[in-house]
């Protein structure tokens, strides 16, 4: 998964980017997250509404800060809520918290917005918490022995306390669960829902939208277990804003909740109230995710497929879609809204070498080559089987029937060293490095191995690389390798600056001939009119 799918990290340094073992992208437009490194420091980055970024005061940054109260603390996991609200847990099964709190959200006992990460000891002191989880104003934590602790605003029950005054400091969820032990948590906006280790699945809170799935519109001060599951193991449950998704021991997807926007995947936009299965036409379900921010849904299938449905991108897809991703945070990055994290990111340290990084190192690498060729006297060391994935002109060359293909020495000569190196530089790494008046005779080599994309990219560099210096030399160039829509464009820049261009080196040296042409053209356009 590249982190760079996520716009708030766009201007970060590739050096930065590598050091990231975990990110978490939040906030209502999504436009703040925190990091951390594989040196165990914790960075903040973006807007800081509430204080969310944890650095102390309530300014932004366009740049990642450190924040100092967890770094070391081997940080494990995120969740934040709507205010915004975070919560961190560590290695140890501690947990800070800090952000917005007028629901006495980070469970500290008080109602004051917290600018620093603060530990949370009240009834957690001495709980090994493995688990967060946040809804818009309301928290919850599973420790290592399967309790589950509620706090903050409790106006429909979604903190599970049996009241429904807001709860200051954290409390454990008894009623109904009892001494069964829990093995996942999930919150909604303003719902609370648990997986026992049985597979029994407990909602509680807010149940408007039958999010619940107790097969009513009823809200509930306490966990209420979900029917319909007879028979049924289910191994985890995800929240939505307002519907909820769980997966079976056997790959099998449950939905209900809210489907204004189709994000129970059934084809339909009706609300369900209990518990249906949904999307077993695309076969054994692994993966499942959603967040308490959107009304997007996403799963990934055993053969590694990526799944969505729901709001995407302000369109309402009913049906689970196939998608060209790879992991389940690219739904999110690409067509959340917003654009934020459905759960933290690993970055996996062991990736190893992407297949573009071997490819770039491989060129003019004489230790793996199987072919040289010679421009100028000069060699350039490459692969055949490279050359002929990436371009017609040496899929034709490198046949059985043409003697180029048994050589393993070809000589070069149309074009010069610097421009031929470049275009077999680019079959492998998509990249153009050349000045834009060399880029001209790259156009011409792209024209006569037809490669359209490459030309884009040349005709690109050029534009985007003219000046008044330069725009004369262009102008000749195109005009040499008849490349008439160029020759048109660099033709009307030198009008525009006509008498700056001039003046420049680069017009006294033109050939003659090419500079009567250029007077006459210049005057049908009246450059010379008084």
């Amino acid at each position: 998964m590249d982190l760079m799918k996520w716009p708030i990290f766009s201007l970060l340094e590739p050096e930065f980017v590598c050091k990231i073992k975990m990110a978490c992208v939040y906030g209502n437009l999504g436009n703040e997250a925190v990091v951390v490194t594989k040196s165990d420091e914790v960075f903040a980055i973006g807007s800081n509404a509430a204080g969310c970024l944890g650095l102390g005061d309530l300014q932004s940054t366009l740049y990642p800060k450190k924040v100092e109260a967890l770094c070391n603390k081997n940080v494990k996991g995120f969740a934040y809520g709507s205010g915004p609200h975070v919560i961190a847990f560590t290695e140890t099964g501690e947990v800070y918290s800090w952000g917005h709190n007028g629901y006495c959200e980070l469970g500290n006992g008080s109602s004051n917005q917290c600018l620093f990460p603060t530990p949370i000891g009240a009834n957690l002191s001495g709980k090994e918490v493995i688990e967060v989880a946040c809804g818009s104003h309301h928290s919850l934590a599973l420790t290592k022995d399967g309790e589950v602790y509620g706090w903050g605003q409790n106006n429909c029950g979604q903190v599970g306390s049996g009241l429904s005054t807001n709860q200051g400091v954290p409390r454990k969820v008894n009623s109904h669960i009892g001494t069964k032990r829990a093995i996942s948590i999930a919150c909604g906006q303003t719902s609370s829902m648990a997986v026992l280790e049985n597979g029994e699945v407990y909602g509680w809170g807010y149940n408007g939208n039958g999010q619940l799935g107790l097969g009513n519109n009823v809200n509930q001060m306490n966990p209420c277990r979900v029917p319909n599951f007879q028979g049924i193991v289910i191994t985890k449950v995800v929240c939505g804003y307002a519907h909820t998704m769980a997966l079976s021991d056997v790959g099998a997807l449950y939905v209900w909740g809210a489907n204004s926007y189709g994000q129970l995947g059934n084809g339909n936009r009706s609300t369900v109230t209990s518990p249906i299965h949904v999307a077993s036409e695309i076969g054994r379900i692994i993966d499942v995710a959603a967040t308490h921010y959107n009304h997007i849904s996403a799963a990934m299938t055993q053969n590694s497929k990526v799944y969505m449905w729901g709001q995407c991108r302000g369109q309402n897809v009913t049906s689970p879609t196939e998608t060209p991703f790879t992991s389940l945070h690219d739904v999110f990055a690409c067509f959340a809204t917003p654009s934020v994290m459905w759960k933290p990111m690993e970055v996996d340290a062991d990736a190893g070498e992407k297949v573009t990084d071997s490819l770039k190192l491989a060129f003019d690498d004489p230790s793996s080559s199987d072919l040289t060729i010679t421009v100028s006297g000069t060699p350039i060391h490459v692969h055949k089987a490279v050359l002929k994935i990436r371009c017609q002109h040496f899929r034709s060359m490198f046949q059985d029937h043409w003697e180029e293909d048994s050589r393993s020495v070809l000589e070069m000569d149309q074009f010069s060293y610097q421009v031929y190196r470049a275009f077999l530089q680019y079959l492998y790494t998509d990249e153009v490095n050349l000045p834009p008046e060399s880029a001209l005779e790259l156009l011409d080599l792209a024209n006569a191995y037809c490669e359209t994309q490459l030309k884009r990219r040349c005709e690109q560099i050029i534009k985007q690389g003219i000046t008044v210096e330069n725009a004369v030399v262009l102008y000749s160039t195109a005009i040499a390798y008849e490349a008439k829509e160029l020759e048109e464009f660099c033709f009307k820049f030198s009008l525009n600056h006509m008498t700056a261009i001039i003046e420049t080196e680069g017009f006294t040296s033109l050939d003659e001939q090419i500079v009567k042409g250029f007077i006459r053209k210049a005057a049908k356009f009246g450059a010379f009119k008084s």
